[in-house]
C-alpha cells in the first residue's frame, strides 16, 4: 500500500484518518493542504477515482464566495478554479495508487490491500 493523506492539522477527519492508519501499522504520507495542495495530476486521479468534481466539493466550506463561484462558472473553468482554491475540498483526501476517497471512510479503506 502507498497511502497518501491530504488534509490539515485542524481538520478532525484528517486527524482521524491519520489515527486509523497508525493504529493498523500502515505507513502513510501526510500532505498538509495549508502548505502544499494537490497537483493537477493528483487532482485528476482523485476526481476519476471518486466519480467527478462534484463529489469532492465541501458544500459546508467556510468560503461561501468561492463555493458560489464554482457552482455557477462553466464546467471547463471549474477545475482550474478549484485547484486555485483547494480549501473547498472535502478532507481528508486519501489516496492509494489509483484508488481514492474523500472524507473519513474507514469502511472503504478496509477493503484496500
Amino acid at each position: 500500500m502507498n497511502i497518501q493523506i491530504f488534509g490539515t492539522k485542524k481538520s478532525a477527519d484528517s486527524r482521524k484518518a491519520e489515527r486509523y492508519f497508525k493504529e493498523r501499522g500502515i505507513k502513510f504520507q501526510f500532505v498538509d493542504m495549508k502548505e502544499k495542495g494537490l497537483s493537477k495530476g493528483e487532482f485528476n486521479s482523485v476526481k476519476q477515482a471518486v466519480g467527478g468534481i462534484d463529489k469532492m466539493i465541501d458544500e459546508n466550506a467556510k468560503d461561501k464566495d468561492i463555493l458560489a463561484l464554482i457552482k455557477y462558472i462553466a464546467d471547463e473553468d471549474k477545475e482550474e478554479k478549484i485547484l486555485e482554491n483547494q480549501q473547498i475540498l472535502i478532507l481528508p483526501i486519501v489516496r492509494n495508487g489509483k484508488k481514492a476517497t474523500v472524507g473519513y471512510q474507514p469502511d472503504v479503506w478496509k477493503e484496500w490491500d
